[in-house]
């Protein structure tokens, strides 16, 4: 028998599974890309892999899944913080981007994939500018992404007009298609910076090449208020008028979402993307996720980017997700670990299509585990893993990370990147920023 190439062992493995199986003292095998058999560490003999990580105790489960950011925007983390959305986006983003380029965007994107990988995430989903250099940036470290350049009605810095807005698109999806890390979705910025031509040109890009469709949805008072006055809709309302809700759309935010804003979403089908900490930063509000799922919405759980958040920890984000939504409800029972566990692994996967691929350790995926060390006092003792996972563990607390089978961290040390260069990179570019502000 071949031995296989990685086993992952002496440690709780949390599968994630439908039948959401944990194995006290289990271990992963991996084979090539591939998730080869799960069970009892005793029926694995150290002699039948070619490498051994020992696990020591911890717990070995599915990497976690970022269903939304702006990986580059790490270049501009601590630029514009305390402020409204508006302000913040029109008077500070929007101009800082304007001077971006494909090198800065791979500088920027190479950091947020090396403190993804250093906190646990394996896969990401990313919407911004020069999207090319981030799936560049993804491959070189290893990382499972879904990119999408930012469509928008007035001219981008990287691609110039709309028109070819979509030939970028095209381009990346042809590039890409059928790359075993990269996927490439179809990403209008929102109902209120795009014409309803832009939205529904969009969806058909997206159902012609079954690819997802992403964009942010109901972020905001203001943004609701804004569709009301110019199309009579709430933004779900209007993509709804539009033909624009799918299986295929996965929404961020979702913030100030109806009942009947809810109701649509749920019967198409539609996929929710949760970022709690931004929204908390800018006073955004509280999206209504129990109520989304108790109406049948898959949601997953995403950072957002680097500047309203400050950081791409998904422990934190699922520590804060679980706690906004039982004060919020007045109820400790909402939003238990497990639910939360999930909506950053399983169910995030599952919002971005790639259930079938990663969020769940089971034989035949793709092979995306972390290690977690709980010999930490902070982690001890330990009674129930949901509970460690969500409320205690943090992103510094995991140990290892591999990626479609490829070992991307041990021992809390990077393999594909050097992240001493990429922070020296990102630092002068800080520097051109606060110099062109002067």
């Amino acid at each position: 028998m071949k031995p296989y190439d990685i086993l992952v062992t002496n440690g709780v493995v949390v599968t994630l599974d439908s039948k959401d199986r944990i194995i006290q003292n289990g271990a992963v095998a991996i084979s090539g890309d591939r998730i080869a058999d799960i069970g009892p560490a005793a029926g694995f003999p150290d002699g039948e892999a070619l490498k051994i990580i020992d696990a020591s105790g911890g717990i070995i489960m599915p990497g976690l899944v970022n269903t939304h950011t702006h990986a580059a925007m790490t270049c501009f983390r601590g630029l514009a913080d305390d402020l409204p959305l508006m302000t913040w986006l029109h008077d500070y983003i929007f101009p800082a981007e304007a001077n971006l380029d494909y090198q800065k965007v791979h500088a920027g994107a190479l950091l947020a994939c090396a403190e993804m990988i250093l906190s646990g995430t394996t896969c990401f989903a990313d919407m911004y500018l020069f999207e090319d250099a981030v799936a560049q940036a993804a491959k070189i470290a290893g990382m499972r992404a879904v990119v999408g350049e930012v469509l928008y009605d007035f001219p981008s810095p990287c691609y110039g007009p709309i028109e070819q807005g979509f030939v970028y698109t095209e381009n990346l999806i042809q590039k890409w298609r059928d790359d075993p890390l990269v996927t490439v979705a179809v990403e209008p910025h929102s109902p209120y910076l795009c014409a309803p031509e832009l939205l529904m040109r969009a969806a058909r890009l997206s159902e012609s090449h079954n690819v997802p469709l992403i964009i942010h949805v109901a972020e905001t008072r203001s943004e609701n208020t804004t569709m009301h006055e110019r199309y009579g809709k709430s933004p779900v309302g209007h993509l709804a008028d539009i033909g624009i809700l799918s299986p295929r759309l996965l929404a961020c935010h979702c913030v100030t979402v109806t009942e009947p804003d809810m109701e649509l979403l749920a019967a198409n089908q539609v996929k929710v993307s949760h970022n709690p900490e931004s929204n908390m930063k800018l006073a955004s509000g509280i999206a209504p996720v129990p109520r989304l799922m108790k109406a049948g919405v898959c949601v997953g759980l995403g950072t957002d980017g680097c500047t309203s958040n400050n950081n791409l920890d998904m422990f934190s984000e699922m520590d804060t997700a679980a706690k906004l939504h039982k004060v919020n409800c007045m109820d400790p029972t909402v939003m238990d670990a497990p639910a939360v566990l999930k909506m950053a692994t399983i169910d995030a996967a599952r919002a971005l299509g790639l259930s079938a691929v990663t969020g769940s350790l089971e034989i035949g995926k793709k092979a995306d585990v972390i290690v977690v060390d709980t010999r930490k006092p902070h982690l001890t003792p330990m009674y129930n893993v949901y509970s460690h996972l969500v409320y205690a563990a943090g992103g510094h607390d995991v140990a290892a990370s591999i990626i479609g089978g490829q070992l991307v961290m041990e021992n809390r040390r990077l393999l594909t990147l050097d992240v001493e260069k990429i922070m020296a990179d990102v630092c002068q570019i800080a520097r051109d920023i606060k110099t062109a502000g002067k």
